[in-house]
């Protein structure tokens, strides 16, 4: 083989060689795509009643920090934005876990972990109690008596910590947080417990009706995948941090009028 020849044969390795590297990295650049959204594009769960996820509106459009996250997210993976929204959380959560979303944003709750995997915490929000007009609960320690009907939605973390710590008082569960306004007003519940984001929402849509001051527990806000997908936590963990940093949580908190809630530490 003259020494032409041979040079050419290892230009044309070193070249290919060059190629197949070039391939190697981008195949690493679209894990994260590839992983998180298989199906090309980000489907997001979410349920409305609270603007921890989304708040539909016809004339301006939805708002809620999931759904903003979601949408941010979807861009971050170059992928589109595909929003589903369920009737109520539990179902948002079945959904995770049997792979029909691809992402849900969620209190991160140890139970739940056991089912999905969570990035870090995005948002802390206290959790407290409703109580129509007229109630003679003024404080946190005047739910807990005999009598007392506690709404929480059944599913959820609030259903999970109340019927532990809740002695006297009769949990009520609930189907979906839309039903509040109008359980709450026929005289069904005395008080109703979640985040108080989501509180401080239905109190406008029941005249009268007030939150009461303090807090039972906070809540830790994070974004949920289905397990086998821990190879994508990596970006999960990083736009989590970006867009605590970034301004992008504070933003999605202001947009949705989030009250008593803030970008987690």
């Amino acid at each position: 083989m003259s020494v032409i020849i041979r040079k050419f044969v290892v230009l044309s390795a070193f070249v290919a060689m060059i190629g197949s590297c070039g391939s190697f990295v981008l195949a690493d650049e679209m894990a994260p795509r590839t992983i998180l959204a298989p199906s090309g594009k980000l489907r997001v769960g979410l349920y409305p009643g609270t603007p921890t996820s989304i708040l539909p509106n016809a004339e301006s459009g939805p708002r809620g920090v999931g759904y903003d996250l979601g949408r941010a997210m979807a861009e971050r993976l170059g992928v589109a934005y595909e929003p589903v929204v369920f009737s109520k959380n539990t179902e948002v959560l079945e959904a995770v876990k049997t792979g029909k979303v691809d992402a849900a944003f969620t209190n991160a709750s140890a139970s739940r972990a056991k089912e999905m995997d969570f990035g870090p915490a995005y948002l802390e929000s206290d959790l407290g109690y409703l109580v129509p007009s007229g109630s003679p609960a003024k404080a946190l320690a005047d739910i807990d008596v005999p009598g007392r009907r506690v709404g929480v939605t059944e599913g959820s973390s609030s259903d999970a910590a109340l019927s532990h710590d809740l002695k006297q008082a009769e949990v009520v569960r609930i189907a979906a947080i839309g039903l509040v306004p109008e359980l709450m007003a026929a005289g069904r519940l005395d008080a109703f417990a979640t985040n108080k984001a989501t509180l401080f929402e239905i109190a406008e849509k029941l005249p009268g009706s007030t939150v009461l001051p303090g807090r039972w527990g906070v809540e830790r806000h994070a974004i949920a995948i289905p397990k086998g997908r821990e190879q994508g936590m990596a970006f999960v963990k990083k736009f989590t941090e970006d867009a605590k940093s970034g301004g992008l949580v504070s933003a999605a908190i202001t947009r949705a009028g989030l009250r008593a809630a803030a970008p987690a530490p």
